[in-house]
């Protein structure tokens, strides 16, 4: 029973990536200059507000030093900005700026006028279904502690 579940778990694991590939090949944001990095840290921003390059550093799992150089290409495309931090002059804060905003807001708008096509694809039926289990996998989303759980580290690449 436990292989069961877990053969079952990664299927949806994959399918969900698969999906996710489908939908960014259609992105309006992943046409621009961007990289997965920095869209990374947009829609860190889009979530947190304002962050230190040491919590996108934690977050992301790569140094400070590569998060200065993803930040620079982000404040040279406009879409972030630095600030001091008011409780610790030591530190420096990221936030999006207003081009930042409207890029995330394109990107998820985008997604999610190619989330609805597809539901409009599917029978009654079928919606029905997906409806009930969304609510269901969104309950126990926010009943997890997400932050307290072991959760895999991104696999990294090397040449």
């Amino acid at each position: 029973m436990e292989r069961e579940r877990e053969e079952l778990i990664q299927r949806i694991v994959e399918s969900q990536r698969d999906l996710g590939r489908v939908f960014a090949q259609h992105q309006s944001l992943l046409d621009s200059n961007l990289t997965l990095r920095q869209l990374q840290v947009l829609l860190i921003l889009s979530q947190s507000g304002s962050v230190s390059g040491q919590d996108l550093s934690q977050q992301l799992h790569i140094g400070l030093g590569t998060v200065t150089g993803i930040v620079d290409r982000l404040v040279g495309h406009g879409l972030v900005n630095r600030h001091e931090d008011p409780n610790d002059r030591r530190v420096r804060r990221i936030h999006l700026t207003e081009a930042g905003e409207q890029a995330i807001g394109a990107f998820s708008e985008t997604g999610m006028r190619h989330f609805r096509l597809l539901m409009e694809h599917l029978d009654t039926g079928m919606l029905r279904t997906i409806a009930e289990m969304s609510g269901r996998i969104l309950a126990v989303a926010e009943s997890i502690d997400f932050e307290g759980s072991e959760v895999p580290k991104p696999r990294t690449f090397t040449k």
